[in-house]
């Protein structure tokens, strides 16, 4: 089988924790809109392009290698970005082509009032960023059934790993903890995210896939536990409607759900951090929960 040449539009937070994770095993390249993150898709194990909404003949040239597409750019109200400007080349000009996966969210669902919801859920979305998601979830498999390549729509919940979580926030002073009742939120750790589209990679499998941990739970325990395990006190607890929220964040806690993630499991992946205590645990027992971006994670 020949190597692998993974493209990544949008290599952001997860997109270099996929590729430290799996440096060597796969040639990856990834797009950013700013030369200055060159550097920090290098460290990550990334070939770096530039793509602000322009196909450039550098990535078209890439394109025409790659095996599998992985999108983790935000849709606009004009529509998907990436299939705006590529749609045409993924078409014709990727005779290398395996799969596509999308990084998608679990905004889609919209709100449950705290019931439990899988792939099968109906998607109502609430605020129009969910909206635009849905609609760039459907775009996106609807080009792959017409070129016959697997679709996989990875939905993810709340993102969190090295240099970004509750410990970062306790530590820097900006930790608060918000109390609604019955309010329960899902994460993902950044590894989770790259063992799972890893997974979906490796078995050229589509298909809608909640990359969810296992334990909705309130925020404000989040919080909690952090501050249990650096041996600080927590903030005060802050009654949500008395808080001081943006109208982005207050919208998020308008959304109330538990997430399913039987769908992954069954397509062969196995959780690192099934629950956030477990991450927090290896965070701060290894040290890793300051890292920037560009540090590599302990190893597995």
């Amino acid at each position: 089988m020949s190597e692998k040449q993974i493209f990544i539009f949008g290599a952001g937070y997860s997109g270099k924790a996929f590729a430290r994770a799996n440096k060597g095993a796969a040639t990856i390249l990834g797009t950013t809109r700013s030369p200055e993150k060159f550097e920090a898709l290098r460290q990550a194990g990334m070939a770096p392009l530039l793509f602000d909404g322009a196909l450039t003949g550098e990535i078209g040239d890439a394109l025409r290698k790659t095996t599998h597409l992985v999108i983790s750019v935000g849709p606009e109200e004009a529509g998907d970005p990436v299939l705006n400007a590529a749609r045409a080349a993924i078409m014709a000009r990727m005779p290398a082509l395996e799969w596509i996966g999308y990084l998608s969210t679990v905004g889609v669902y919209g709100n449950y009032d705290g019931a439990w919801v899988d792939e099968t859920a109906e998607c109502r979305p609430v605020s129009k960023r969910s909206v635009m998601r849905v609609a760039a979830e459907q775009d996106w498999l609807e080009l792959g059934r017409e070129i016959g390549r697997p679709v996989a729509i990875l939905r993810l919940s709340g993102i969190y790993g090295p240099g970004r979580n509750a410990l970062v926030n306790l530590e820097n002073g900006t930790a608060r903890r918000l109390v609604k009742p019955d309010q329960v939120f899902n994460r993902i750790h950044c590894d989770d995210i790259a063992g799972a589209l890893w997974q979906l990679i490796e078995g050229n499998t589509g298909g809608i896939f909640n990359v969810t941990d296992d334990l909705p739970a309130p925020p404000q325990d989040v919080v909690a536990y952090a501050a249990e395990l650096m041996g600080v006190e927590p903030p005060p607890e802050i009654p949500f409607d008395a808080a001081q929220l943006s109208p982005m964040a207050r919208s998020f806690y308008g959304e109330n759900k538990r997430v399913a993630n039987a769908a992954i499991k069954a397509a062969g992946y196995c959780l690192r951090f099934p629950d956030y205590r477990a991450a927090f645990d290896h965070m701060w027992a290894s040290g890793d929960w300051r890292a920037g971006e560009a540090r590599s994670p302990m190893k597995r």
